[in-house]
């Protein structure tokens, strides 16, 4: 038998050359603008670059609930790793029907079919064929919502930027403001008895934008008078990230379909999840073949299932990510108003899905690469250039918080020059 050496990483410049030559110029581009750092090693709320910096991970989109590589996750996908990762699909199979019992036993009350999916513009579609199976052939979205990039998900995604090239979309499809529910009550009475709405709790990509007191209520009750499907996107607002279950929770909602995904494989494998109302899954109920997909319910993404559930149950991590999220939020708005001042427009989250919104183009982008340059990642927003936005893990020691504050203290010490006048004392602010 040969023995082979284990290959060493590539440098940076060959890595972006592959990148340019074999995957995107415009990703090789961005990561230059980034820094050209290239991540290796993650663990907890941190990630490791090929040149050792350590740098505190608050990005993700969502996806590190629980930080990297939780030890509880990592257990179960490493047993079933080593049993069953792949199954046949033809024989019954112990670890979906355990996952998906799991997730209903923490979804809200009526939904208790569970779909699972790899992505989340998978589930996305699922909902969209659940809705057609129910008679429901009008889709409607809100403006700045994001639902994903597949054809079907990319009709309801809310930016023209992203649909634009792909036209035409599917048919049928509108969008309303979000937070309008006249908006919405008029367009559920011009296509009563055949819609399916299809709204986030609070709007991620768009910003951070929360809704208006009562208005999810409102989009359910009007979802009821007027024979409408209703499906709540949760896939990356749910399992904790707003400081409770669900964003469903805050008004005690029981949509038609909810949508889980990011989080839902804690952090290690993709999976998403369709959780349903026995109604509006009897379709799939009866014809198990009429959707599907050779990866969905993969048992080694159900062991993630299992462990990331477990992992938020444990360390009660909703808990946390509401109370992080308050001395969060409290911290980066103070900061954000010292060194910016009037520049910026709001800073706003619940839970730990954060975001600091400014009045014009620019200093959210050069934020993001100093906050690179200061240890620290976060997120742009995809259907917003004026928000900076943040979802830390609900992991995270007070060091670490304290850590994440004094990075982005320096990091708009550093950038607040560029936009604001600087006063005597050298501290940014905003007198304009």
């Amino acid at each position: 038998m040969t023995t082979r050496t284990p290959a060493t990483t590539p440098g940076r410049e060959e890595i972006g050359r592959l990148y340019r030559t074999r995957l995107s110029k415009g990703r090789a581009t961005l990561g230059e603008l980034l820094g050209g750092e290239l991540e290796t090693e993650s663990q907890g709320a941190w990630v490791t670059t090929a040149t050792g910096r350590r740098l505190l991970n608050c990005g993700g989109y969502g996806v590190l609930l629980m930080g990297a590589r939780h030890p509880t996750v990592v257990r179960r996908v490493t047993e079933q790793l080593h049993r069953n990762p792949v199954a046949t699909r033809v024989l019954l199979e112990p670890q979906a029907a355990l996952a998906a019992d799991a997730l209903v036993a923490k979804a809200p009350a009526g939904l208790d079919r569970v779909h699972f999916a790899c992505s989340g513009a998978e589930a996305v579609e699922t909902a969209i064929k659940i809705a057609r199976t129910r008679g429901k052939d009008r889709l409607i979205a809100a403006h700045g919502g994001y639902h994903g990039k597949t054809m079907g998900a990319l009709s309801l995604t809310g930016k023209e930027l992203f649909q634009g090239p792909f036209r035409p979309l599917l048919p049928g499809t509108s969008h309303v403001p979000y937070g309008d529910a006249e908006a919405l009550a008029e367009q559920l009475e011009a296509a009563s008895g055949r819609a399916c709405v299809v709204i986030e709790p609070v709007q991620g990509e768009a910003g951070v934008v929360l809704p208006p007191p009562g208005y999810l209520r409102t989009v359910q009750e009007l979802c009821r008078a007027h024979d409408a499907l209703f499906v709540l996107d949760e896939i990356q607002t749910g399992l904790g990230r707003l400081g409770a279950w669900w964003g469903a929770d805050e008004e005690g909602l029981t949509p038609d379909v909810l949508l889980t995904g990011k989080g839902l494989g804690g952090g290690v494998m993709p999976v998403s999840a369709v959780i349903a109302t026995s109604e509006a899954f009897r379709a799939f109920d009866k014809d198990p073949y009429l959707h599907t997909s050779t990866f969905s319910g993969m048992p080694l993404a159900m062991a993630a299932v299992r462990g990331a559930l477990e992992a938020i149950e444990e360390e009660d991590l909703v808990s946390r990510a509401r109370d992080l999220g308050v001395e969060i939020l409290d911290g980066i708005s103070r900061i954000a108003k010292e060194h910016f001042g009037d520049l910026v427009r709001e800073v706003r989250g619940r839970g730990l899905l954060l975001g600091v919104e400014f009045a014009e183009p620019g200093p959210a982008g050069d934020l993001l690469v100093e906050l690179i340059q200061q240890g620290l990642v976060a997120n742009h927003s995809l259907n917003s250039h004026l928000v900076l936005r943040f979802t830390p893990p609900a992991v995270l020691s007070p060091s670490e918080v304290r850590f994440l504050l004094a990075a982005f203290d320096r990091a708009c010490r550093a950038q607040a020059a560029r936009y604001v006048p600087t006063l005597e004392g050298g501290a940014a602010h905003a007198q304009r």
